[in-house]
């Protein structure tokens, strides 16, 4: 059958609204059985008639609609031409030729509304029929059911619908635990909105069901898919070049959320031996993807050396993908679950060779995740470290150590919302509510060949200036450019090692960008003195630029608006948010006069205040009001997605700018995850032209693939505690995996007031993080070397002409990591990948092939062992 589309259904059911109680009305049916105690019940879901909503509700039966119109996902209704549904249902048609042609069974509104729901027993020769609508009985109504009800019973349809379920039964009973795949991620699965989609429904060892909503730890789901489970069919495949092949997916079910992508162009790309792109999109409607450059796929005409094989489902088979390495026949992807592919909503399952996994960044995690059905969001936030949330970055990439001792990556190059799942058969789960599904492969073998290719598509790392690999002394609360010049001097004549002073948000008038409060003083000077004891100076910048003043009085406001910049709302005009400054409004970074912009207000500045560096933050993006200071739009799309991976706070414009607000390349749904970048981007190149003949150096909080080859990063506003000091080294090793080694923690902790020996531990630490900065929060005590007992201060001292010493080494890491893709801080497991024990080791860690760092994390540690 043909449904019509979301937006034509509801324009449908406006004009058709009345008081006849239809066929479509009270005979929406999906028809599921379930085997208990060895009899059928038969579950019929009646919708509310439109009458009832409009005299009971004052609302149309389309209101109470969560997510619009579906046809249930069971093959039993696919069995039936249209002349059988006709001839089973003519005694109870009504005579306005209403027919099922037009009538897409209407399910989610019955998963959202149980009390429309009628139990039939199969086994009850005396069946009688009773229900209700909010709480108001409607005996009428149920009398038509009843009737309706013994004219199915006893139809050929009924029995058809009976054998495909004990089908369907069986198909569920085959299935171990660790192999459910979830049908119902959304909150609230009960029995009725699970079979309702055509899943199988069943508790787990009495655990507690699938939460993922509410929380990243997850159990086993109580809803999940059969083996069976209708979706894609391979239609056709065919070599474009013995390098390219091209397959053709079709479904010919909906599935249960709106606007089905019906037809899919799979295209499989065997780049070079050791990457392997996979690329599913709609060859019909051009959709999102993510607008990054990478190298080109060239066609090889010889491919026996490739180091992978792909095994694709025969023509009219149900969709079933296999990448396996050759030299093990170890498969690295292998299908299963569900495969869908809506407007809204993506969404693929595979088996993985092994329960060694890294990776999915950004997240507060062990090093190496547990497959115990663990959750990932990816959506950029402003969210200092902590388990169980999406943070400032977005980095949907593994890398898996297989049992061989082999390892391989995977990268899901998408921008939009998402998560990934891990559970214990292993698998994974990829769900992302928008864009294509665009796989690439990376088959190693080492580890340390993993993260080379990884880094080969998404850009190799930027090369430092040699000073930023010196100690750099920050904190929010230098207020005048004395205080701050007072700092380096103190560390200076302390014998303390400094090669960079930084300032926070004090130096700025007002808090705005590129000002110099007149109550901070000579900036100017203050870096004139710098300069001259041969030190650096970077200072703050948050993309909110304020608003609020006068016309012609602030540049950078005025400039951005002669030339369009905005981030626009849904009415076209700049969004308006609020940060620091107060008012504010956003650059849009993928509008290409950007980078114009960007360079003229960072030049201009730059022209009287000599920065060296730029330190770029709040550009997740954040914002103190949700999306904007006069809401976001109610109705659009964008705001309400039919599925909401488990954000932070429970929607997308949470603490950030609407998701419906207008950029130059598209909606901030899609773009979201890839401001930071952005504004790297358009920051390294500001720099630049600010600083010709001198390389760039930038450190962003929100962070994407790519970042690397632009900048750094710094892990948030992290707590003054042992147990973040601990987690640090797990933040900075993942973040080498991901491209982007030039990483560090603020020392000593930013949030909360710090203590001498916690301290102490933490620059002995912090002097072996390859961004190694001191940073804290206003109104705590100061927490620089010089700030506390004498034996402390020579500790600190000595720890840091180590690092000095070894300066010569740490840059020749870096050279190798921008010029062959090289880690620089790496996890022990990636030089002795073949040594299992190391594979969990995240209390040490390596500065390339030749020193281990082991350092002590608690304040009077115990006797422990090192990974030597």
């Amino acid at each position: 059958m043909k449904y019509k589309k979301l937006e034509e259904e509801h324009d449908d059911h406006e004009k058709k609204l009345s008081t006849r109680f239809t066929l479509r009305d009270r005979l929406e049916i999906f028809v599921l059985l379930l085997t208990v105690g060895g009899g059928f019940i038969v579950i019929l879901h009646f919708t509310s008639p439109p009458f009832l909503h409009s005299h009971f509700t004052n609302s149309t039966w389309w209101t109470d609609t969560a997510f619009g119109w579906t046809k249930p996902h069971t093959s039993t209704f696919d069995q039936f031409t249209q002349t059988d549904l006709d001839m089973t249902f003519d005694d109870i048609r009504e005579n306005e030729g209403d027919s099922l042609e037009s009538n897409p069974y209407h399910v989610q509104s019955l998963v959202q509304n149980e009390r429309n729901i009628l139990f039939v027993k199969k086994t009850d020769p005396h069946l009688k029929v009773s229900g209700q609508h909010g709480g108001i009985e409607v005996k009428k109504i149920v009398a038509d059911i009843q009737r309706d009800v013994d004219t199915i019973l006893d139809s050929k349809f009924m029995k058809t619908i009976e054998e495909d379920a004990s089908s369907s039964t069986k198909q569920c009973d085959v299935l171990p635990e660790n192999e459910r795949f979830d049908c119902h991620p959304e909150k609230l699965a009960t029995a009725v909105s699970c079979t309702a989609r055509g899943c199988c429904w069943g508790q787990a060892d009495g655990k507690h069901g699938n939460n993922s909503s509410s929380g990243f730890k997850m159990s086993v789901p109580y809803c999940y898919y059969p083996k069976n489970y209708d979706g894609y069919k391979v239609i056709d495949q065919h070599l474009e070049s013995p390098s390219e092949m091209k397959v053709s997916l079709k479904r010919t079910t909906s599935t249960y959320y709106p606007r089905d992508v019906s037809e899919l162009s799979m295209e499989i790309s065997y780049e070079t031996p050791y990457r392997l792109r996979i690329k599913i999109s709609d060859p019909a409607e051009a959709r999102w993807e993510v607008p990054m450059s990478r190298p080109k796929s060239v066609p090889r005409e010889n491919t026996d050396n490739n180091m992978y094989s792909v095994q694709v489902a025969g023509k009219n088979q149900p969709f079933h993908l296999t990448v396996t390495r050759k030299s093990s026949n170890t498969p690295l992807m292998n299908t299963t679950g569900a495969f869908m592919f809506t407007d809204q909503f993506l969404q693929l399952s595979y088996f993985l060779p092994s329960t060694y996994i890294y990776g999915l960044g950004e997240h507060r995690d062990t090093l190496m995740h547990s497959v115990n059905w663990t959750s990932f969001v990816f959506w950029n936030k402003d969210q200092p470290p902590a388990e169980n949330t999406n943070l400032y970055g977005s980095h949907p990439f593994y890398l898996v150590m297989e049992n061989d001792s082999s390892s391989h990556g995977v990268l899901l190059l998408n921008s939009n919302a998402m998560e990934a799942i891990l559970q214990p058969s292993p698998a994974i789960t990829w769900r992302t509510i928008g864009g294509i599904l665009d796989f690439y492969i990376f088959l190693g073998p080492t580890p340390a060949d993993v993260v080379s290719q990884y880094t080969e598509v998404i850009g190799r790392t930027f090369m430092p200036p040699y000073w930023s690999l010196g100690f750099h002394q920050c904190r929010w609360g230098y207020t005048t450019a004395q205080k701050t010049l007072d700092i380096a001097n103190k560390l200076t004549k302390a014998g303390m090692p400094q090669d960079v002073q930084w300032n926070d948000i004090d130096y700025a008038d007002g808090k705005r960008d590129f000002t110099t409060s007149p109550k901070f003083g000579d900036q100017k000077g203050l870096i004139d003195t710098l300069h001259s004891q041969g030190k650096h100076y970077i200072m703050i910048v948050d993309p909110g630029i304020s608003n609020s003043q006068k016309p012609g009085s602030y540049l950078p406001y005025d400039l951005g608006l002669s030339m369009n910049i905005y981030i626009n709302n849904t009415d076209d005009k700049p969004l308006v948010g609020k940060v620091w400054p107060g008012s504010t409004v956003f650059p849009d970074f993928t509008n290409p006069l950007s980078v114009e912009y960007w360079t003229t207000v960072v030049k201009t500045f730059q022209d009287s205040v000599k920065f060296d560096g730029m330190w770029i933050d709040m550009n997740e993006i954040s914002n103190f009001v949700t999306g904007s200071t006069t809401g976001c739009s109610l109705t659009d799309r964008y705001e309400h997605p039919p599925y909401l991976p488990g954000v932070k706070g429970g929607s997308l414009r949470f603490t950030t700018i609407c998701a419906s607000a207008k950029q130059y390349l598209s909606r901030t749904y899609n773009v979201h995850n890839l401001y930071g970048l952005g504004e790297t981007y358009a920051s390294y190149q500001a720099l630049l032209a600010a600083r010709p003949g001198k390389r760039p150096f930038i450190i962003s909080r929100s962070t994407f693939p790519s970042q690397g080859h632009f900048g750094g990063h710094w892990t948030g506003d992290n707590d003054a505690t042992y147990y973040d000091m601990y987690k640090s080294i797990s933040d900075i090793l993942s973040f080498n995996m991901f491209g982007i080694p030039m990483v560090g923690s603020d020392i000593c902790g930013f949030r909360h007031a710090t203590n001498e020996a916690l301290c102490q531990r933490w620059y002995q630490l912090g002097a072996f993080y390859p961004f190694s900065r001191s940073h804290n929060d206003q109104h705590q005590p100061d927490q620089d070397p010089t700030a506390f007992s004498e034996s402390m201060l020579d500790s600190t001292r000595s720890v840091y002409r180590i690092r000095y010493s070894l300066l010569p080494y740490l840059y020749t890491l870096f050279f190798k990591s921008h010029t062959m893709g090289d880690t620089v801080a790496r996890p022990v497991f990636m030089e002795f990948p073949e040594d299992k024990f190391s594979y969990t080791v995240d209390k040490q860690f390596m500065w390339g092939p030749a020193l281990m760092i082991s350092p002590a994390l608690e304040q009077t540690p115990m006797r422990r062992g090192s990974t030597i």
